[in-house]
C-alpha cells in the first residue's frame, strides 16, 4: 500500500519541480527584458541629450537598415522621446507581471520544501 503513495508523491514532486523551473526561467527572462529596456531607454536619453546641444537647423542622418535618411533635428528628437516612452511603458508592464511571477515562484518553493519537511519523500 505504501508503494502507490510513494509513487504519487514522487510524481507530484516531479511536477512541482518542473513548475518551479519554469517559473524561475520566467523570472530570469523578465529580469533580462527589463535590463535590456533600461539600456535602450538610457541610450535614447543620452543620444537625445547630445542632439539637443546642436543648433536647431541641424540636419542629421537616421540609420534605417543598411541606409541612412536625412532628417531634421526635431524629427530625430521626437523619435528618441517616443523610443524612451515605449521602453518605459514596457518596463512598467513587465514590473506588473514580475511580482506575480516572483510570488508564484516563492509559493512553489515553499510547497516543495514543506513536502520534504513533512517526510513526504524518503
Amino acid at each position: 500500500m505504501a508503494a502507490p503513495v510513494d509513487l504519487e508523491l514522487k510524481k507530484a514532486f516531479t511536477e512541482l519541480q518542473a513548475k518551479v523551473i519554469d517559473t524561475q526561467q520566467k523570472v530570469k527572462l523578465a529580469d533580462i527584458q527589463i535590463e535590456q529596456l533600461n539600456r535602450t531607454k538610457k541610450h535614447a536619453h543620452l543620444t537625445d541629450t547630445e542632439i539637443m546641444t546642436l543648433v536647431d537647423e541641424t540636419n542629421m542622418y537616421e540609420g534605417v537598415g543598411r541606409m541612412f535618411i536625412l532628417q531634421s533635428k526635431e524629427v530625430i528628437h521626437n523619435q528618441l522621446l517616443e523610443k524612451q516612452k515605449i521602453a518605459e511603458e514596457k518596463i512598467k508592464e513587465l514590473e506588473k507581471k514580475y511580482p506575480w511571477v516572483r510570488m508564484n515562484n516563492n509559493n512553489k518553493n515553499h510547497d516543495k520544501r514543506s513536502g520534504l519537511d513533512d517526510g513526504g519523500l524518503d
